[in-house]
């Protein structure tokens, strides 16, 4: 419906949405600029097609861009017509999302054409954490057009000819392309983190509409769930044997094992996704010490401990569910900080982030320790400490300052192995174990592992009414 002839980015909207639902708005635009011969060239839509449909029902906004229009190249009246849809977004509360495959700004526009990325910019940021907002690149991202989808939730990568970067590979000191090439979704997913899904562009309308419907459609919509048809008491039996890859635990409590993933090539130490859970979206964040593949093989292993971008990672997962209004369940499984050089140029500030993000959301908070949870890293990863309204701990879990050996080591210097052996004997079950931390009112209930999908449930079912008051002010500044 509009006034665009089919072009690859009208194919692109209806690929993504309910067949014949997108209505086009401004399909008559075109480009205002005569400077530099420009009255001669034909600029339909100027470059970019908007308008709104429906995903699986659910009301979003879209803007395709068109790279065969002045190569999809930002202008003044482009930049207007993304403005206007951020615009009619905000006033109806639902997601906005962009589809880019763009030259970046149109020089013969200038002044023009830069005020009207900025004014882009801002229709994000008042945007951000009112409505959700999603970003898939299918051509080229680059300049200020990056800044645009790093100011969006999540973002999308076609895998191949997708191209997403501030500086062009060769730009970059000491670099070209064909030796590191920064600005592929490879790059972008596993070192960037800047984003969170890649794939075909039929997979990720796949993957854009799976998410959509996880996701409420504003800050204030209670819509985000459905009935569910899960037993809400199912036994998970196996769920033991996940505790390495949560990635398969979270599929496994989930409603009917769907579990959606963030940044899932990105600091895969930590889990980060959406599950629900009694129809209901829930956010959830785990510590993880093994990756399998599809055949059931180990394909990587980690320490169990807190890293500088699993930190950050997890850090602006809470932040988007405490924006919108999703509860969250985190999955402790660490004894500490990695340790090395390179970490330490940023781990305390991560950490710091991370501590903020779970210490600052109001939404309801429950946490599960699965393994080891020890020091400030358990601390920091929803600790009741600092605002957890529930914990629960399988009977395997250990809590405490650190592990029992190396806690006597340290208090008893002088001794020999088996004094040590003792007293490390000793520690454990005073300081360590999880019933010591029970005791000290620090958990909630132990729980069997096979036990907590059902447990979790009732613990959100409990908390769906929770009101939480905090001191007036403008906004925190960690």
């Amino acid at each position: 419906m509009g006034n665009t002839a089919q072009s690859l980015a009208s194919t692109r909207i209806a690929s993504l949405l309910d067949e014949n639902s997108f209505v086009e708005i401004g399909g008559c635009v075109s480009a205002r600029s005569t400077d530099f011969n420009m009255q001669q060239t034909e600029a339909p839509g100027d470059g970019v097609i908007t308008g709104y449909g429906v995903i699986d029902g659910n009301l979003v906004y879209v803007y395709s861009q068109d790279a065969s229009v002045l190569g999809g190249t930002v202008g003044e009246m482009h930049a207007k017509k993304i403005s206007a849809i951020y615009d009619m977004a905000m006033k109806m509360g639902a997601p906005v999302i962009g589809l880019i495959d763009c030259a970046g700004l149109r020089l013969q526009e200038a002044t023009d054409a830069l005020n009207g990325f900025g004014e882009i910019y801002m229709k994000q940021v008042l945007a951000s954490g009112v409505i959700p907002q999603i970003t898939a690149v299918f051509g080229t991202c680059g300049g200020g057009l990056a800044v645009s989808s790093a100011l969006t939730d999540f973002t999308f990568m076609e895998g191949k000819k997708a191209k997403l970067f501030v500086n062009s590979p060769n730009a970059l000191d000491g670099n070209e392309v064909s030796r590191c090439d920064t600005a592929s979704a490879k790059f972008q997913s596993e070192e960037a983190g800047m984003v969170d899904f890649t794939g075909t562009e039929d997979s990720i309308f796949a993957e854009i509409r799976e998410l959509v419907c996880m996701l409420p459609s504003n800050n204030e919509d209670d819509a985000s769930y459905e009935e569910c048809s899960d037993d809400l008491n199912r036994v998970c039996p196996d769920l033991a044997n996940a505790v390495g890859d949560t990635s398969i635990l979270l599929s496994n409590i989930a409603d009917d094992s769907v579990f959606v993933e963030t940044q899932a090539d990105f600091a895969k130490e930590m889990v980060t996704g959406f599950i629900r859970l009694n129809g209901m979206t829930v956010g959830a964040v785990a510590n993880r010490t093994e990756v399998y593949d599809e055949d059931g093989k180990k394909a990587a292993e980690f320490d169990p401990v807190l890293t500088t971008r699993g930190a950050k990672k997890a850090a602006k997962f809470v932040n988007f569910c405490d924006a919108f209004e999703i509860p969250v369940v985190s999955f402790t499984n660490v004894k500490g900080f990695k340790a090395d050089k390179h970490t330490e140029r940023g781990i305390a500030k991560a950490a710091a982030e991370l501590t903020y993000a779970f210490a600052n959301a109001t939404v309801p908070k429950v946490n599960v320790i699965i393994g080891a949870a020890y020091g400030s890293a358990y601390t920091v990863m929803n600790s009741k400490a600092i605002g957890a309204d529930m914990t629960f701990a399988w009977p395997t879990a250990e809590i405490g300052m650190m592990d029992a050996k190396s806690a006597a080591r340290i208090m008893y210097p002088e001794a020999d192995a088996a004094a040590l052996n003792e007293k490390a004997a000793a520690y454990a079950k005073l300081q360590s174990s999880v019933a010591s931390a029970a005791k000290h009112g620090y958990v909630d209930t132990i729980i069997e592992a096979e036990d907590t999908r059902k447990y979790v449930i009732g613990a959100l079912e409990m908390l769906f009414t929770k009101r939480e008051d905090r001191p007036a002010k403008k906004h925190g500044t960690v």
